[in-house]
């Protein structure tokens, strides 16, 4: 049974974020949603990274847009890990996730990123199977112009009903934002408005209990086992009563 969920970047509470072991597992997991972050490398290839360096999560330093993809993978993460290619991730999770591609553009950061990714998309026959978005709402923009298809996605840190009007004017069903900032009439909005709410980063035990109050809204969970629990212990008790 599918657990209705976003696995923010695989499965960090455990394993070693976006990396094809931690998607593997958040599939295993039967997590409806994965969510992984892309930069471009050095001659174009979209990658799977959170930061606009490899400091923090490899054994090397530098930017991402400083190395090839092949420099890129020579890098170790925790041992036995590398950066994954977006092609590796979406072949990976192909028929087993609908995945989350947050683009991290920043401004002019990544000239073409959003053609390549695009390309990447198409090469997989994934465009039924992803969501594309990010903070740089320029950049959505840019995706909707290469597809009419695409599920898109905004993502914000605070909640404004003009993010909903944002949303609506380039077609994007999507907008993730920071949990502390869900409320009722923000969450009504979003269903009137066909809009699909997520909240990030929930992680703590109260905070899942605090969403729950929410049925519509997809949750995003660094901790994928304790977001199940929360939720099959919630379905126990509502069942006992």
């Amino acid at each position: 049974m599918s657990v209705r969920g976003v696995a923010h970047r695989g499965y960090p509470g455990k394993l070693p974020e976006n990396t094809l072991s931690s998607f593997a597992v958040a599939c295993k997991l039967n997590f409806s949603h994965l969510e992984l972050d892309v930069h471009l490398s050095k001659d174009g290839v979209p990658v799977v990274i959170h930061d606009d360096t490899i400091d923090r999560t490899t054994n090397g330093r530098g930017r991402v847009k400083d190395y090839t993809a092949a420099e890129l993978q020579r890098f170790v993460i925790a041992g036995n890990e590398r950066i994954p290619t977006l092609e590796e991730a979406l072949l990976l999770c192909k028929d087993r996730i609908r995945v989350n591609i947050e683009l991290k553009q920043m401004g002019s950061l990544y000239p073409g990123l959003e053609e390549q990714v695009y390309q990447v998309i198409e090469q997989t026959a994934a465009v039924n199977d992803v969501i594309v978005s990010s903070f740089d709402h320029d950049a959505v923009i840019r995706m909707r112009a290469l597809s009419s298809e695409l599920a898109l996605g905004l993502i914000t840190f605070g909640g404004s009903p003009a993010f909903l009007s944002m949303a609506q004017e380039m077609n994007a069903r999507y907008l993730s934002m920071h949990h502390g900032f869900i409320m009722d009439r923000y969450v009504d909005l979003c269903l009137q408005n066909d809009i699909q709410l997520i909240a990030w980063t929930v992680n703590q035990e109260e905070q899942m209990q605090e969403m729950l109050k929410y049925p519509s809204v997809l949750v995003c969970t660094d901790e994928l086992e304790k977001w199940i629990n929360t939720v099959a212990g919630t379905a126990s008790a509502a069942a006992v009563n």
